[in-house]
């Protein structure tokens, strides 16, 4: 299987109770939190991840060198209420140099899948993915070169912040009418991914702060 699918289908879609909040934390990145995180498929290998915490709260350590897998949790988001996805990170070490929307360079530094489930098998969702990208500019996008179904968004840059924290937003249900074409109300999972697997490069990064907001 490819890369893309295999991430998105380890975020499972049978969920006990639908979120709904003017904020929705997605991640806390606690010990307790992260011994129940999902773990995608490795590729060549597994990320690094480790824990910490500064004046704006917990955040997540990734490290990657010819490898990669990410981390999901299954969460449904009611995109009437919080259509908006905040996020904070930052990118110590970056990729300069690969083509990000080719199969040999599909790597990046930093990554937020947001899944939708439209049909009975993973093969079927679809999903944005906000990248911090290493070689292009803020606002760009491109369908995955391994799926359609998966359209990558700069949200940000090294070109523009390189190892510092930036916080960015989007508005995950207009993005999913600009970049798929559909309509949708709700989104059914998250998950976060630093890979280096294609560039054989290596790659450090941080996540932090994110949750889903109404403005």
């Amino acid at each position: 299987m490819i890369k893309i699918f295999l991430l998105i289908s380890f975020v499972s879609f049978m969920f006990s109770n639908t979120v709904i909040a003017e904020k929705v934390i997605v991640f806390n990145f606690t010990e307790e939190e992260f011994k129940t995180l999902k773990v995608g498929k490795k590729y060549k290998g597994e990320t690094t991840w480790t824990l910490g915490s500064n004046q704006n709260g917990n955040f997540i350590k990734a490290e990657a060198e010819g490898k990669g897998s990410g981390l999901g949790k299954e969460v449904l988001i009611d995109l009437l209420k919080t259509p908006f996805i905040n996020i904070t990170w930052k990118v110590e070490k970056n990729l300069s140099g690969i083509v990000e929307n080719s199969k040999k360079g599909h790597d990046y530094a930093a990554r937020v899948f947001v899944i939708k489930k439209t049909g009975s098998t993973a093969l079927s969702n679809r999903a944005v993915n906000y990248v911090f990208s290493s070689n292009n500019e803020v606002g760009k996008n491109w369908p995955s070169p391994y799926t359609k179904k998966s359209i990558d968004y700069v949200l940000s840059s090294t070109k523009d912040n390189s190892n510092v924290w930036v916080t960015v937003k989007a508005n995950v249900k207009e993005d999913f009418m600009k970049l798929h074409g559909i309509e949708v109300l709700d989104i059914s999972g998250v998950a976060i991914m630093t890979d280096t697997d294609n560039s054989k490069l290596k790659a450090i990064s941080y996540y932090q702060n994110i949750y889903f907001s109404a403005e």
